[in-house]
């Protein structure tokens, strides 16, 4: 077969090897790099700039120049690949669910391996267990540095510790998880007459509806595990703000503040993964209606008919390695409930695969309508896509109706 620069040459076997086989060489990438890379808001890092002299505005500037530009920078602009708290995290869950799916003693040994590193990179100025980006990151509201930790990094890395402990049934794994629960509990939170909203940051109050159902979507799973009722009580007031101002398309704003009025794939994906742990640690069924016409909204409007994820549900460009990545893992998710979405899974995953990994293994930035962006992110393109690719051949393997996805084939959605 003729190689070519990505791998839209095509695969000569089923799908499930196809992405298997893709799976396989995007853990080689990131494991040869010794679980370091670039990341698309690392532009504060560079040498350049102490030039903007703390200026917000110079500070945006020049992150969004490194961000947008369509040819990597950062060698030029004196920023190093770096490890990464998001990727381990990512990797983390991934390795368990290769370890799921085969047994091998070395997938686990690998989990176990980030989990114990990211014990020792979490925020050392809390108590309690919370991470971070290590870059600083400016925005029109402000910013924040490499020092302050979010919430949506604290809660999806405290969900691969909740994973590892129903795997080994080691307290320690629960520890760590609960901790990063109590950070969260610990948050600001916006007290409105329909529910609360937990914040994105610890030094004020940012509300935005994915960061708010990830912290809610952990704290519920870890209350089932401790059997702490304030978990589940802020838990339900937070769906109880998001789900209360779902759109009747099934849809959510980011936030609900004029300026964050967009609608994307992958914090649409978040929300669902959200609701659907949620759902599943409480055994309510409030909340139920909002999970189902938020992923047929998911479904209908981010996918184009043979499988090529959108960025935002009204136009699709840029079509970013995140959405992919998200999409992905979200439809595996849904999938024991709903077997369409693995159809649409393995759909996505294909079209993924041809269209933006290297025959290095590592998948590219972004698509835009006349060039690709090559940089291979860390966690936003490789820890997200193994992580997916790892959960959706999970899927794939206890899947009742497997034989009927694989003989579908990466066709057309009809």
């Amino acid at each position: 077969m003729t190689r070519s620069n990505d791998r839209t040459s095509g695969f000569a076997g089923s799908p499930t090897q196809e992405i298997e086989a893709s799976l396989e060489a995007v853990q080689r990438w990131v494991e040869q790099n010794d679980y370091r890379g670039y990341e698309p808001f690392d532009g504060l890092s560079s040498s350049l700039r102490p030039l903007v002299r703390g200026n917000l505005l110079g500070e945006r500037i020049l992150q969004q120049l490194v961000r947008q530009s369509p040819v990597n920078l950062r060698p030029l602009l004196g920023i190093s690949r770096k490890e990464s708290t998001k990727d381990r995290g990512y990797m983390a869950s991934g390795y368990l669910m290769l370890y799921r799916t085969t047994g091998e003693q070395g997938y686990l040994d690998k989990a176990v391996a980030c989990l114990r590193w990211l014990d020792k990179h979490k925020v050392q100025r809390f108590k309690n267990h919370s991470w971070s980006n290590h870059f600083d990151f400016a925005a029109r509201s402000g910013g924040y540095t490499s020092d302050d930790p979010i919430i949506v990094w604290t809660g999806l890395i405290a969900h691969a510790y909740i994973d590892a402990f129903e795997i080994l049934d080691d307290e320690w794994f629960m520890e760590i998880a609960d901790s990063a629960c109590q950070w969260i509990l610990a948050l600001p939170r916006e007290e409105t007459d329909a529910g609360a909203c937990i914040s994105y940051l610890a030094h004020e109050q940012k509300s935005i509806h994915n960061a708010n159902m990830l912290g809610a979507g952990v704290l519920a799973r870890a209350g089932a595990h401790t059997g702490n009722d304030e978990y589940h009580r802020v838990a339900r007031l937070a769906m109880e703000y998001s789900c209360s101002r779902q759109r009747t398309d099934g849809s959510w704003w980011y936030a609900e503040h004029d300026q964050h009025h967009w609608v994307d794939n992958f914090h649409t994906g978040y929300n669902l993964d959200s609701l659907k742990y949620y759902l599943e640690a409480t055994e309510e069924s409030e909340f139920q209606p909002a999970f189902d016409n938020g992923l047929k909204f998911f479904k209908n409007s981010f996918f184009d008919p043979d499988g090529r994820p959108k960025y935002y549900h009204s136009r699709p460009y840029p079509i970013d390695i995140q959405c992919a990545a998200q999409a992905i893992d979200t439809l595996a998710f849904v999938s024991d409930a709903d077997p369409e979405s693995l159809q649409l899974a393995v759909l996505v995953a294909t079209w993924t695969i041809r269209h933006m990994q290297a025959q290095k293994g590592y998948f590219y930035y972004r698509k835009l309508p006349l060039m690709t962006v090559r940089t291979p992110m860390l966690h936003w393109g490789q820890a997200t896509m193994f992580k997916a690719l790892a959960h959706l051949v999970l899927k794939l393997a206890t899947s009742s109706d497997v034989s009927a996805v694989v003989a579908a084939g990466p066709g057309t959605r009809k």
